[in-house]
């Protein structure tokens, strides 16, 4: 077995242009695929983490303006919802909806701490709104069932709103009454989201909000969780059938888009996930044929190797050398060098992708009005990039294997004349 790898490493080094360009070819059929895979993950994953966060099970229902005459009404109408219209619908799709939420909004008040305030919206929840929208807790606890009932002036403050009043003092905001609008309020918690400073709303409890600001039991949209909800039929035929619904209640044209806003995050999702979809199979296209360039490199490489080689193997048998050895000889040069660089090519991709991940791995976008993470985690599954691999290297077997058999079955004679 010496014997092989001194011939195989007298060969290399007597081609090294030749084995310098086949392991060329090689690194850099692995190195692109790991990147191109890694690059692409880090684009999925930020889209697969904001859709999980949008809470895609639920629907958001907010009141319009009709566009439609119905029933002797005229269009132009602006509709107002109030607590009736939550639990209808919360009574009348008890076997889809799970849970309902409500909010009300009060324009922006301000809030004020010391000598530190801003100017902020205020919004009336229910307790279970961490399950409804698409923001997290973050600190200290939240609004709970008892606030609710004994309309308790406490608040949940965004992390950022938080940070403009207390940053400057060092203050611990949980527990510290802030001023808002002459009324005085306890921090309880604080949570995040990735909206900017423009949706940064305090959330009050519902009836608080009500009470205070004389809202009676109107209510300005109300969300729901929904269950057994699988494909985009079954989503729109629930629009179809709250439409119904709302239009009996306040007497609009069910068919009357503009009259009932539906945000219905499951189609989001599902919209999402065929963007995913149709990412994920580019970027494998791209991938494989990055890769089958590296394959093609390094089988014309070999094909070349072996014809330059055969009045070598001549020679080989007319001293006795058996076919089989020959055959083995050029089969262990190919996996080595195509292993060796394929290990090189797959280290580097592999360095590649973790640096990406330090350097651009939790990027986000802003647009004034919304943050958004566009590049999350660009890391590959070490599995992917050992068979990668792998492929690779039975690839440049099969291109050294079938070349070479064809020129050892030739007769030492006819392989002397080879040019």
């Amino acid at each position: 077995m010496f014997d092989i790898w001194q011939e195989i490493y007298s060969t290399i080094r007597r081609n090294k242009l030749r084995t310098a360009l086949t392991g060329f070819a090689i690194a850099w059929g692995i190195f692109m695929l790991i990147v191109l895979l890694g690059a692409g993950n880090g684009l999925i994953h930020a889209f697969s983490d904001e859709a999980n966060r949008q809470n895609y099970n639920s629907m958001k229902i907010s009141p319009g303006y009709t566009t439609k005459s119905f029933d002797g009404l005229k269009e132009g109408r602006r509709l107002q919802f109030d607590q009736r219209d939550a639990d209808a619908t919360k009574k009348g799709f008890d076997e889809t909806v799970i849970d309902i939420g409500v909010n009300l909004n009060q324009s922006s008040q301000v809030v004020s701490f010391g000598p530190e305030y801003l100017n902020i919206p205020l919004r009336g929840v229910y307790p279970n709104a961490l399950e409804m929208e698409s923001f997290w807790f973050y600190k200290g606890r939240f609004l709970n069932e008892l606030d609710l009932k004994e309309r308790r002036k406490v608040i949940v403050l965004h992390k950022r709103t938080a940070e403009v009043l207390f940053d400057k003092t060092h203050t611990d905001p949980l527990g510290q009454m802030i001023n808002i609008g002459g009324i005085m309020f306890k921090v309880v918690g604080l949570y995040n989201s990735n909206a900017t400073s423009a949706e940064n709303n305090g959330l009050i409890p519902y009836t608080t909000l009500q009470t205070i600001y004389n809202k009676g039991d109107k209510l300005d949209n109300f969300v729901f969780t929904t269950k057994g909800i699988t494909d985009k039929q079954s989503s729109e035929a629930l629009e179809e059938d709250i439409r119904k619904m709302l239009g009996n209640r306040h007497r609009f044209d069910p068919s009357d888009k503009s009259a009932v806003w539906i945000w219905n995050r499951f189609t989001q999702y599902l919209q999402s996930q065929g963007a995913v979809n149709i990412l994920t199979t580019a970027i494998w296209v791209i991938g494989i044929f990055t890769l089958l360039s590296g394959i093609v490199g390094v089988s014309n490489i070999m094909l070349i190797t072996v014809k330059e080689r055969t009045r070598e193997f001549g020679i080989r048998k007319a001293l006795g050398a058996k076919p089989r050895s020959i055959l083995f000889l050029i089969i262990v040069e190919s996996v080595f060098i195509t292993t060796f660089f394929g290990y090189i090519g797959m280290v580097a991709g592999i360095g590649v992708t973790e640096w990406m991940n330090a350097v651009f791995g939790n990027q986000t976008m802003e647009n004034g009005m919304w943050s958004s993470t566009v590049f999350s985690d660009p890391t590959v599954d070490i599995r992917i990039a050992i068979q990668a691999t792998l492929t690779l290297i039975i690839a440049g077997t099969l291109a050294g294997f079938f070349p070479a058999r064809k020129a050892v079955r030739i007769s030492p004679i006819e392989a002397l004349r080879a040019d």
